[in-house]
């Protein structure tokens, strides 16, 4: 087996996460993502991160179901839309997320942004789901030190993972270290800045010395911070470039680079704004 498909992460929950997973978001519905996740199975990835949200679940079950890898070599994600948050809302939304993906269970269920008034109830909801098996771990999308230290002050088991925006140019300094001290694992999403810092000139000279792409300093950046990469795309000579990033290692000078590269930027959702 290469390395995409070895290299994991330890959860708190029990068992592991695949560090490189393929993002799905803004992949679309019908054959081009049922084609991407096939593609990124036959490439080695084992972690698939989809969400209610992203309207293509069952494009990722069909492919995981189509694929010749068995279910329990394949980390599935999906999430709690901030429309169904809620005690009561939460777990129907599992159950049609489940029904959807045409899976047993999922690998890990998350609440995918920290709504007021209803994330404690959602929380909840997601323990009672995991304990019934059906979602082996669960975490948390888009919550910041101040949502966590509400939710663990709560609950009565702590979130395995919290997914974040996360890449030299938003480096999530503060929510990483709290991550770090109370055993979360972080998962970068958009970790290649949705293409927006791709040519920045730091990023394309750390890459000529290393002999390696853009795309692939930034995700080699986020493995070396200790981080689950998200990377998304439907081409398949990207979806191979990117499982590509065990072979080599940043320097010291070229980490340094990286890391003098935060501007604070969000490329997507900002969950700063969200008390």
């Amino acid at each position: 087996m290469n390395s995409v498909s070895t290299a994991t992460l330890p959860l708190s929950s029990g068992g592991v996460i695949p560090q490189v997973g393929l993002g799905v978001w803004q992949s679309g519905r019908g054959a081009t993502t049922r084609t991407a996740v096939l593609t990124a199975l036959r490439a080695g990835y084992r972690h698939i991160d989809t969400a209610r949200i992203y309207g293509n679940e069952a494009d990722v079950g069909a492919a995981v179901q189509e694929s010749e890898v068995p279910r329990e070599e394949i980390f599935v994600a999906t999430k709690l839309w901030n429309d169904d948050q809620g005690f009561d809302e939460a777990q129907r939304a599992f159950d049609a997320s489940l029904r959807r993906l045409g899976l047993d269970y999922v690998d890990l269920y998350l609440i995918h942004w920290p709504v007021a008034g209803k994330r404690l109830d959602s929380w909840r909801a997601l323990e009672r789901i995991k304990a019934s098996g059906r979602a082996r771990a669960i975490g948390v999308s888009n919550f910041l030190v101040p949502h966590l230290e509400e939710l663990l002050a709560a609950a009565n088991e702590p979130p395995a993972v919290d997914q974040i925006e996360m890449h030299p140019f938003l480096q999530q300094r503060e929510t990483r270290a709290f991550c770090a001290k109370t055993a979360i694992v972080v998962e970068a999403y958009s970790p290649l800045t949705h293409g927006r810092k791709i040519d920045d000139p730091v990023i394309a000279a750390v890459a000529a010395r290393a002999g390696r792409s853009p795309a692939q300093v930034l995700l080699r950046w986020g493995v070396q911070k200790g981080v689950v990469v998200l990377p998304k795309s439907t081409n398949e000579g990207r979806i191979i470039e990117n499982a590509d990033v065990f072979g080599f290692t940043l320097d010291g000078a070229a980490m340094s680079a990286l890391d003098a590269l935060d501007e604070g930027l969000a490329t997507g959702w900002d969950p700063r704004t969200q008390a």
